[in-house]
């Protein structure tokens, strides 16, 4: 009789800590919310076209083809910058937004301070978090000047009525203050710093390949939380399912790239010492093509410097070029595919190697230590990507099976670089097939 006291005094004790737990722990949530709160900006009447200048729309024209503005907000088939493009992520699919001046569906009740908000804070007019599949953490680093132009292209286009579709994501991430944490953690603001060592050029292409051009982010590895590690910046990373190679001095490419070698590819998609642009990149060609040709420079200056200092073996490639056959005896069924459904084009002696166009000894997906690009483009082809001109390759998913195509890029690696057999490369092919048709 005497211990039930003291169990009953232990039982309020335990209750007590309970309740201060839980009481903390409310304190905590309701904290977190009030730090992720962000008030809504009051809505505007759509402003008139008149009341932009015709030189701001035009420079922000611009600034949309550098920041590829238009490849995320357009669903196939659907009008130019009205959003519902399906974007896949680890963590689920976000539909873009619509960023015509529709007012109920768009942005057309938005002032240009809201509009700066989302861009460079990640938060909606109404106050809701946005998704980093927006890539405000190079957006954040865009001058003031620059995004009223871009508002001032984007407020004077069709408006279309088009609701983007709800998101599907793995819960709880579709509870938007979460994104929060995601900002305080991992969204760096300020300018673009400049290097007062480097050139005007220089400088330039820095600004707009950090901020609207966002380069790093398919270029850059990411972490689990889907956020770019910036201590290994432009070492790499995915895009849509194809392989963003690195852009330092650990480039796969068999030669260096210069700054004149770039150029000409961001213009045409194309460079003769390298290879063609595929998957992702065929959209920001098409996009560049038409960019003022001192900013596709700058940019091209901005990113051949961070790839000088890669060491490649110039001779060793040319005599890949030229070497004979050796690959065909130890994958003879790789060297009939290839016969059959590459020679044509890529053989010694195809019309197409008279044409100008790099050899695949230069192919930089064949010579990555990762076969993502290799895969995908045997797997989906490649498109011109400036106007239907340029390099074209067709899809071989239906002609090919997952053997097959592994067959086949394993007798092309092996023929053409001396770089080592990729591992496992039919189960890469398979895990690829599938997420290009998941896509």
């Amino acid at each position: 009789m005497r211990c039930r006291p003291v169990a009953n005094a232990r039982r309020l004790i335990t209750r007590r800590n309970l309740l201060i737990v839980a009481v903390l722990g409310l304190i905590g949530v309701l904290g977190a919310l009030a730090a992720s709160w962000r008030p809504a900006i009051a809505p505007i009447a759509v402003p008139p076209r008149a009341s932009f200048a015709q030189t701001e729309i035009a420079r922000g024209a611009i600034l949309a083809r550098i920041g590829d503005c238009a490849v995320c907000h357009t669903a196939d088939g659907g009008r130019p910058f009205a959003g519902g493009r399906a974007l896949p992520t680890p963590f689920g699919t976000l539909y873009s937004d619509n960023l015509t001046p529709d007012p109920a569906t768009g942005i057309g009740n938005w002032s240009a301070a809201a509009f700066r908000r989302a861009l460079k804070d990640g938060v909606a007019r109404d106050g809701s978090h946005l998704y980093p599949a927006l890539p405000y953490e190079h957006f954040t680093h865009t001058t003031d000047r620059d995004l009223d132009a871009l508002y001032a292209y984007l407020m004077t286009r069709d408006p279309v009525v088009a609701p983007a579709p709800p998101n599907k994501l793995i819960p709880p991430l579709g509870f938007r203050p979460l994104l929060a944490g995601w900002k305080l953690l991992f969204l760096h603001k300020g300018p673009v710093k400049g290097d007062p060592t480097q050139s005007a050029e220089w400088n330039r292409g820095a600004y707009l390949a950090e901020s609207l051009g966002h380069c790093g982010a398919c270029h850059t590895p990411r972490n689990l939380a889907g956020a770019e590690e910036r201590s290994r910046a432009y070492a790499g990373g995915v895009a849509e399912g194809w392989r963003a190679p690195a852009l330092d001095a650990r480039n796969p490419a068999a030669i260096v790239w210069t700054k004149d070698a770039l150029f000409t590819y961001l213009r045409t998609g194309i460079s003769p010492q390298h290879s063609a642009a595929a998957g992702p990149m065929g959209p920001v060609v098409a996009d560049l093509a038409h960019v003022p040709e001192g900013d596709v420079r700058a940019i091209a200056t901005y990113i051949a410097s961070k790839m000088a200092g890669g060491r490649r073996d110039n001779a060793a490639v040319a005599r890949s070029i030229d070497a004979p056959d050796r690959a065909a005896g130890t994958n003879p069924a790789g060297a009939v595919l290839f016969a059959g459904a590459c020679a044509g084009c890529h053989g010694p002696g195809a019309p197409m190697m008279g044409q100008g166009r790099p050899s695949l000894a230069l192919a930089t997906s064949l010579r990555d230590a990762d076969p993502t690009s290799a895969i995908q483009a045997v797997l989906q082809g490649i498109a011109p990507p400036v106007a239907d001109r340029g390099p074209k390759m067709p899809s071989f998913a239906d002609s090919l099976s997952n053997a097959e195509v592994a067959q086949t890029l394993a007798y092309a690696r092996a023929r053409y670089t001396d770089e080592p057999a990729w591992a496992d490369l039919e189960k890469r092919v398979k895990s690829a097939r599938k997420e290009g048709t998941a896509q």
